[in-house]
């Protein structure tokens, strides 16, 4: 796979959208992540929870921001090992002040797709796949990577609307995205419709 067509983070737009929501918002706040409302990401990390049982499993967050995913995961299962990773720096700090005395949290400065990140058991992604590319296959060489570094399953939300058409966001078709992960396995789940225009995808190793 060409490892050109997969690095999104490779390019500036997303670094300085997050800058500017930075500037504005403030580094810790959830608007410099992207989220409009923070309902959202709730709403968004409950769907992606469901899963299955991460009690005692390894658990990577690909594109972790501030690691919001940790203390949501840590309230809902036990013995958890988390690694998050993020390529923009200023969002990882955040994450590394807030958890820097947690024993089981590993933060990783880089990009989720590079193929030295570890293989964990569950591979979970929240809004980091929504992003626009110059390459119409990203999402699902994104997708296929993803699930080669999980040992039981991939979990990951996208937009379906509500995306203007010269935003930095993509939106995409589930039916579309729903049968390439087909092709990956047996096992697949979707959920719809929980909040507008989103929606999760699960897919299991067979």
């Amino acid at each position: 796979m060409n490892k050109e067509l997969i690095n999104l983070f490779g390019t500036t737009g997303i670094f300085h959208f997050h800058k500017k929501l930075i500037e504005r918002h403030g580094a810790g706040t959830t608007r410099a992540l992207g989220w409009q409302k923070i309902e959202g990401q709730s709403m968004r990390f409950d769907k992606l929870s469901q899963i299955g049982d991460l009690s005692g499993h390894s658990v990577m967050d690909a594109g972790c921001g501030h690691a919001d995913l940790f203390p949501f995961l840590k309230k809902r299962f036990s013995s958890i090992t988390y690694y998050g990773c993020e390529q923009i720096p200023e969002l990882l700090q955040v994450a590394t002040q807030r958890y820097k005395r947690e024993n089981n949290v590993v933060l990783i400065q880089g990009d989720f797709l590079d193929p030295a990140m570890p293989v964990t058991d569950f591979v979970l992604a929240s809004g980091s796949l929504t992003y626009g590319h110059s390459d119409d296959n990203f999402v699902y060489n994104a997708i296929e990577t993803l699930f080669a570094k999980c040992r039981i399953a991939l979990g990951f939300n996208l937009l379906s609307g509500g995306v203007e058409s010269n935003a930095l966001l993509r939106a995409y078709q589930p039916d579309d995205i729903l049968n390439f992960c087909r092709t990956l396995s047996k096992t697949v789940q979707i959920q719809v419709g929980y909040w507008p225009d989103d929606f999760t995808v699960f897919v299991y190793k067979d």
